[in-house]
């Protein structure tokens, strides 16, 4: 494993486009995080501190900083995606196996990388939101801080089924750009299965079928927090009430869908005359 790993990072350190996209996806949400709970002055007529508004407090503090800096994670997805497109038009990847580097290592490297960089992603996100509910929570007993902690496990778990989902269509297309255009293919097929279960069946039916489908599973690890800060300054308001809850069965269903990413990834490449 520690073989393979070193491998892939040495690919990608070495490539300045993927160094850049490695850095802003690490760097932009902590920077959006930490201008959060900076005051903003709009031109002196009020100012803006989305501290005030309880965000930062413990435990919803894990559900907000999680929620958003998931949606950066399209950067590290072109990084996945090229390391896929460059293997081919680079002819690294022929070359990787005349080396004697077997298939299943090579999408094993890719898989160890995404796992690797969702944990640096997961640890980063866990410290910067520990650091900021010290500062500015009103809550900060030991018992309170480490309550919804499963967000972190949620995010990490996003992250992996994400990046695997990528490295298929990598995989698949051979190429970035078509890749990528396959991701937001499968978002819009989604729908449309929602759509149409539900002209045929019910809405209900078309959700619960919905919800086994890969970018809307990922989706429903982490759900939207604005409902629950509205919670937070109505409690009496139960209209607004929802789940937003961390689930075992939607972390079982990615989880699920990132061996299947893998599997079928390096089924893909066996098949392929290279």
């Amino acid at each position: 494993m520690r073989r393979l790993l070193d491998l892939e990072l040495q690919k990608l350190l070495l490539n300045k486009t993927s160094k850049i996209l490695i850095f802003i996806s690490f760097i932009l949400p902590l920077c959006v995080i930490l201008l959060s709970a900076v005051k903003i002055n709009f031109f002196g007529f009020f100012t803006l501190e989305l501290g005030e508004l309880g965000i930062f407090n413990f435990p919803i503090i894990w559900h907000i900083t999680t929620f958003f800096s998931a949606l950066f994670k399209f950067f590290f997805a072109i990084v996945v995606v090229s390391m896929i497109g460059n293997e081919y038009s680079n002819k690294t990847l022929k070359q990787n196996l005349i080396d004697g580097l077997s298939k299943k290592e090579f999408i094993l490297s890719k898989f160890y990388v995404i796992i690797f960089f969702s944990l640096i992603s997961t640890l980063i996100i866990f410290a910067i939101s520990l650091v900021l509910g010290l500062i500015y929570s009103s809550y900060n007993e030991f018992s309170i801080i480490i309550q919804q902690m499963e967000f972190l496990v949620a995010y990490f778990v996003k992250l992996v089924g994400f990046f695997s989902f990528c490295l298929f269509l990598g995989v698949l297309a051979k190429r970035s750009a078509f890749a990528l255009a396959f991701l937001f293919v499968d978002f819009i097929l989604e729908w449309i299965i929602l759509g149409l279960i539900t002209w045929k069946w019910s809405y209900e039916m078309g959700q619960k079928v919905q919800d086994f489908l890969p970018l809307t599973s990922m989706s429903n690890l982490i759900k939207q927090p604005f409902q629950r800060i509205a919670m937070t300054k109505f409690p009496s308001n139960t209209d607004i009430d929802y789940d937003y809850a961390v689930h075992i069965d939607n972390i079982i269903i990615v989880i699920f869908w990132a061996l299947i990413f893998v599997f079928f990834s390096y089924k893909l490449l066996k098949k392929r005359d290279l």
